[in-house]
């Protein structure tokens, strides 16, 4: 059992070591997780062995997943649903595109220039497609932008272009079976009981320091997680659509919100974003340097080409097209879980696999440190303001944000990422 505990101390140590890196360098936190979880299985695996990290624990698994689950609700939460169904058009649009031109261009590139057969570069398509909700929401929520219209239409868009993932996923490769039908059902029951009795429940029973709230919200999200895992799909896919169909009583709510955001960004999100460096297998992605560079400029090359121009026809200015373009170019979760998905119902190999693992997650690293470095927001970080009153002060990132910009506005242009809310400058979030 003290095999355990000193596993866990050992992650918590790297996590620590990365967020004491995104401080010293200025740049997201969630980031510098995904580069120490790729050198510590390295360095570690070269010292004492893989076992010492062990990212294939069922413990260390769970909690991944968990913080996955809970940091995905927490993106669905924020979203604002008067705000989108006033730009609903806007974010469909882009959200719609961000997943068709890499889908097909990375097919394509998988079919043609890896040579690889159908069904493992329709996978790739597939993998390729995907936006990372939880790396956008990080960032959004490091810089404030989740209280813009601005971030609010991204993070719309990043739910759209997951739907299209795991639609595609579906239809290409996993039959519909009368398990699928259950969940669809599940889910609609699900979305209605707790819109209709969420907010009244809440007001009769919470504000107590039991924690009425958390309990109920990760009950619902762990029953309906089991649910999806049952039906052969991912127990992340609800989360969303709980946090988007509990925003009106969630996201209102800023004292519950930042409890959840403290669970989840101080234990749960370090496993999940460490656990996805350590997929990368270093040797693999070294003897196959030419093609994980082709599926990762395929991804970049083709999300440029459909975004960009869509979000320049909707009139964005072209600081604001390039950082959502490059935005909406990263991705994790769902592009591991279609590429794990491919692995083990033997579509790709595992040579095939960590090449894609490998260009997934490194489109949520090279993406966001160029939009952060170069393309900054600087406009709408500036007039971010602190959230409405509520039952608990403002969110101190958001605060932070707006006192340090009144105070010095060229601090952000002197930053390549600017992080505000905790001690030093460092995000309370990942």
């Amino acid at each position: 059992m003290h095999d355990i505990w000193f596993q866990a101390a050992l992650w918590l140590g790297l996590a620590l070591v990365a967020t004491l890196a995104s401080i010293w360098l200025r740049i997201s936190v969630a980031l510098t997780e995904i580069v120490v979880g790729t050198v510590a299985q390295l360095m570690i695996g070269v010292a004492v062995g893989s076992a010492a990290l062990d990212a294939d624990a069922s413990w260390v698994k769970f909690l991944a997943g968990l913080g996955a689950i809970v940091l995905t609700f927490l993106a669905g939460a924020e979203l604002d649903p008067k705000a989108f169904r006033k730009r609903w058009r806007e974010a469909t649009t882009i959200g719609l595109v961000s997943f068709a031109a890499p889908f097909l261009g990375a097919t394509a590139a998988a079919k043609y220039l890896l040579g690889w057969d159908t069904q493992a570069a329709w996978l790739a398509g597939v993998a390729m497609s995907t936006t990372s909700v939880a790396v956008v929401y990080a960032v959004m929520l490091e810089l404030g932008l989740n209280h813009t219209q601005f971030g609010k239409v991204i993070l719309a868009a990043c739910f759209i272009t997951d739907l299209g993932t795991v639609v595609a996923l579906g239809l290409l490769f996993a039959p519909f079976t009368w398990r699928s039908a259950a969940l669809v059902g599940g889910l609609v029951v699900a979305m209605v009981l707790l819109l209709r009795f969420t907010g009244p429940f809440f007001r009769r029973y919470g504000g107590r320091t039991s924690e009425l709230e958390a309990k109920y919200l990760l009950f619902a999200l762990f029953i309906l997680g089991g649910l999806a895992v049952w039906a052969e799909s991912e127990a992340v896919l609800p989360a969303y659509l709980v946090g988007m169909v509990l925003a009106g009583t969630v996201g209102r709510d800023h004292a519950l919100v930042r409890r959840l955001r403290t669970l989840t960004f101080g234990l749960l999100t370090p496993f999940y974003f460490i656990r996805a460096g350590s997929l990368v297998q270093m040797p693999a992605l070294v003897a196959g340097l030419g093609t994980f560079l082709v599926l990762l400029a395929a991804k970049m090359a083709t999300k440029f080409a459909g975004i960009y121009p869509a979000c320049r026809a909707l009139r964005y200015p072209r600081g604001d097209a390039m950082y959502t373009t490059l935005l909406m170019s990263t991705g994790l979760t769902f592009g591991t879980i279609s590429a794990l998905y491919g692995l083990s119902h033997n579509i790709i190999s595992q040579a095939q696999y960590s090449l894609l693992v490998g260009a997934v997650i490194a489109s949520a690293v090279v993406p966001t440190w160029i939009a952060n470095r170069f393309f900054l927001p600087h406009h709408h970080v500036a007039a971010v303001q602190a959230p409405e009153p509520g039952p608990a002060m403002p969110e101190p990132a958001t605060v932070g944000v707006h006192r340090d910009v009144q105070e010095d506005p060229g601090r952000i242009r002197r930053v390549g990422v600017f992080q505000a809310g905790a001690p030093g400058g460092a995000a309370p979030g990942a």
